[in-house]
């Protein structure tokens, strides 16, 4: 052995997390707003808050950025600037005090814009499901029921697995569905009267 070489004077296992980085940071439901939306997510990570606890998301792949383009491009097309403000993911949207989403897409109509830098009420929210039991889950039953609750008008399920889109509309606080539409068919909007997706062209955009 060199005796030379220098050993590392912490008591620390290679492979082992910082464990002292992460105590610069809140513990789970110590997180603040504030502190939510200051946090450095580096390019690609997105993240949620909910009531001082953070959830980090799926972080995207070339697939589902390449279908969040595509959808982007068609409603930018359609809706954007003459109907109202379109927007993509990382933006925080504030459901209410204490509870922040980020949509892959939201769309604004023009007599709901305001000079907010975080919008706080959206009408139309779309989600690109990731791969895994816990992605599915939270686009198909949670955010289904929070966006219901504050009045997102219509919530857009693009699933690249199944190889659908389901569009949502807003019944009370409830969803029911628009449709489910598969490949070969067109994804159609109730909010956006005569904006349509076709769904093979979306769910293998390149």
């Amino acid at each position: 052995m060199n005796s030379s070489v220098a050993k590392c004077p912490y008591p620390a296992k290679a492979g082992t997390p910082v464990w002292d980085l992460a105590r610069w940071y809140p513990l789970q439901g110590h997180w603040t707003e504030e502190e939510y939306l200051s946090l450095d997510r580096g390019e690609n990570a997105l993240v949620e808050f909910t009531d001082g606890y953070l959830e980090v998301l799926p972080v995207p792949t070339k697939q589902h950025q390449r279908i969040v383009k595509h959808l982007l491009r068609a409603l930018l097309a359609f809706a954007d600037p003459q109907l109202g403000e379109v927007f993509f993911a990382p933006l925080p949207f504030k459901l209410r005090k204490g509870m922040w989403r980020e949509p892959d897409l939201l769309f604004i109509k023009k007599e709901n814009r305001t000079d907010a830098e975080y919008p706080s009420r959206i009408d139309l929210a779309i989600e690109v499901v990731s791969a895994g039991t816990t992605a599915r889950q939270r686009d198909y039953l949670r955010k289904r029921r929070e966006y219901a609750q504050f009045d997102v008008a219509e919530y857009w399920i693009v699933d690249p697995q199944t190889e659908k889109i389901t569009v949502l509309t807003l019944e009370g606080r409830k969803y029911v569905e628009h449709g489910v539409f598969k490949k070969s068919q067109r994804a159609t909007s109730v909010l956006l009267k005569g904006f349509h997706v076709d769904v093979t062209e979306a769910l293998r955009a390149n």
